[in-house]
């Protein structure tokens, strides 16, 4: 396999008429410079370059090889500049997993500001709440709740104090009292969210540091958010969403908070990638973009 670096030996050393020059201008040594050069001429099967210990000059297949080398050079160095270039820019693709809820009502309208602020990226977005594997599926970054399990991923906080707040319509309240404490959403219908397979029917509630868990049921369960919440605005039962999630319903009056008294389970939103080579100047500038958008939501 011909090495790049014997190729750039060879050119400099054409371009010089010196071995010897080739290796100052390169950093080598003149043996290895040498040495270089031969690996080269023996993959090719021929001489390229006539040496003698005075003089230095191309064979009749050093001259047709020149060209061919040189053009393979420029490409090598057009393809690392646009590479070093693109770095350095904002824009590209950008394949992006949000959550059902958040990414419905709020995400998808900032990333469209994004996109106006900053034309020369395309977006490629999934919306979903199942985990995503970073490292098979297609999808670059992610937007999720919760710190990744595989802690080979790197989390970027967007949100690193939301919490989960227990909420339902004013109708169902008014219909089925208001829980007092956790003990109480026993009796009532709670709207439950199923991830991977996995319901999450132990809610836990924080009072002066200490967890209360608590096992609920309900006739209703899903492994979409949005739906989950879309129930609750309805009046079907009670759910225990991302404050994130039900912020908008809270403040219009759609939605109003129980438990006010407890703290609720720790929801962070991180921005997520599979590694830190991966955060680029779009990366970078979509996060800054997404922490002023979400500081601003929930302010």
């Amino acid at each position: 396999m011909i090495r790049l670096e014997d190729l750039r030996i060879f050119l400099f050393a054409a371009d010089n008429g010196s071995l010897s020059a080739a290796a100052r201008q390169l950093d080598l040594t003149p043996a290895v410079a040498s040495v270089g050069l031969k690996r080269l001429e023996a993959e090719l099967g021929t001489r390229l370059l006539a040496r003698s210990t005075r003089s230095l000059r191309l064979t009749p297949d050093g001259e047709r090889y020149l060209q061919y080398a040189r053009n393979v050079m420029e490409q090598v160095d057009a393809g690392r500049n646009a590479v070093a270039h693109g770095r350095r820019m904002i824009g590209g693709a950008v394949s992006l997993s949000v959550p059902s809820d958040l990414g419905r009502h709020a995400l998808l309208e900032w990333l469209d500001e994004f996109q106006v602020q900053y034309p020369d990226v395309s977006l490629q977005v999934r919306i979903g709440d199942h985990v995503t594997d970073m490292f098979r599926a297609p999808i670059g970054l992610a937007i999720r709740y919760g710190v990744p399990e595989d802690s080979t991923l790197v989390a970027l906080p967007l949100a690193p104090d939301n919490r989960r707040v227990l909420c339902a319509s004013p109708a169902y309240f008014a219909r089925h009292g208001r829980p007092e404490t956790p003990a109480d959403l026993r009796r009532h219908n709670c709207l439950r969210f199923a991830l991977s397979d996995t319901l999450h029917d132990r809610w836990t509630f924080f009072s002066g540091g200490k967890p209360d868990v608590v096992s609920v049921r309900g006739n209703r369960s899903s492994d979409d958010g949005e739906l989950v919440r879309r129930w609750a605005v309805a009046g079907f039962g009670i759910a225990y969403k991302s404050r994130l999630d039900v912020l908008n319903d809270l403040r219009a009056g759609r939605l109003e908070a129980a438990l006010t008294g407890f703290d609720g389970e720790g929801a962070p939103l991180h921005l997520v990638c599979a590694h830190r080579t991966m955060l680029s100047p779009t990366v970078n500038a979509l996060r800054d973009f997404l922490l002023q958008r979400i500081g601003a939501y929930l302010a």
